[in-house]
């Protein structure tokens, strides 16, 4: 039988059209808003790409005992026009690593985080096309 975890969240109403509040069990939470007027539902998941998939590159580079001293990722999704849904059909994942790092060792890193253990980019890799990439600026002075 699969070991399951179970995870709960709430959405709550702000009381403006379409801006919601999203918490977790510890009561963390992020603000959503389908009127542009905040971080959209779809932003969210490219978000969401972006975080998981940082914090294996983080692991992994930690293990491989690389100095990382700042990670950036800047992620972009092209949706479909037409028909409704209009659903991701293109993510690129572009990491900026800051760091006396290897190369070979932050290829290894990223391409492990994106194609093998981010469960959220892993869920959706059978609908969209991805793609990633990756810039070290060294940090020597």
């Amino acid at each position: 039988m699969l070991k399951q975890q179970r995870m709960k969240m709430l959405l709550k109403s702000t009381g403006s059209e379409h801006d919601y509040m999203g918490y977790n069990e510890k009561g963390h939470g992020i603000r959503i808003n389908g009127d542009g007027e905040g971080v959209s539902p779809m932003q969210t998941v490219l978000l969401a790409i972006a975080a998981c998939s940082a914090v294996d590159v983080e692991i992994f580079l930690k293990k491989m005992r690389q100095n990382l001293v700042k990670l950036e990722v800047e992620i972009e999704g092209k949706r479909r026009e037409e028909p409704i849904p209009k659903v991701f059909t293109d993510i690129h994942v572009h990491y900026i690593l800051y760091g006396n790092l290897k190369e070979k060792s932050v290829k290894k890193a990223v391409d492990m985080a994106i194609e093998k253990y981010c469960s959220v980019s892993l869920m959706l890799q059978k609908s969209v096309h991805f793609t990633h990439d990756f810039r070290i600026e060294n940090t020597d002075s």
